[in-house]
């Protein structure tokens, strides 16, 4: 169950949360995941529940890898042209549109920034139901 993979576009944010949004449905899928590929204890022979929470774990691992890559990316772009405009600002400071556009890109890079707090809180949720889940068949690797 990898996850959807999209090219995050910096520049409109409703877009760039359209693709996090679909790069999130792994985490928002994890407890039906969960359910159909985890055993109970009557259907413990026929699955190897180690194999499968280790591959659950590997793809929620992958899938929050690159959403907060992208956003960075997103957030290094944004914060680039929002200095752009500062400098500009600095040599024309009476020019209205340019003011108007650093304002525009200072909110852009606002709220992208509050999706890196969006993101923590999505990837401790479907960490939780994971542990939950998993903890008998399969231990992640502790990170350093």
């Amino acid at each position: 169950m990898a996850a959807p993979s999209g090219t995050l576009n910096c520049e409109d944010f409703s877009m760039f949360q359209e693709v996090l949004k679909l790069m999130r449905t792994i985490d928002d899928r994890i407890i039906h995941a969960l359910n159909t590929t985890v055993p109970t204890a009557s259907f413990k022979g026929k699955v190897d529940a180690t194999q499968t929470c280790k591959e659950l774990y590997e793809s929620l691992m992958e899938a929050h890898s690159s959403r907060d890559r992208a956003i960075k990316t997103c957030i290094a772009q944004t914060s680039s042209a929002v200095n752009q405009l500062y400098e500009q600002r600095a040599r024309y400071s009476d020019n209205l549109s340019l003011i108007k556009q650093l304002r525009k890109e200072q909110t852009k890079l606002k709220l992208m920034q509050s999706e890196l707090n969006v993101e923590e809180v999505v990837n401790d949720r479907s960490l939780k139901v994971f542990r939950e889940r998993c903890r008998i068949h399969y231990t992640p690797p502790k990170v350093q």
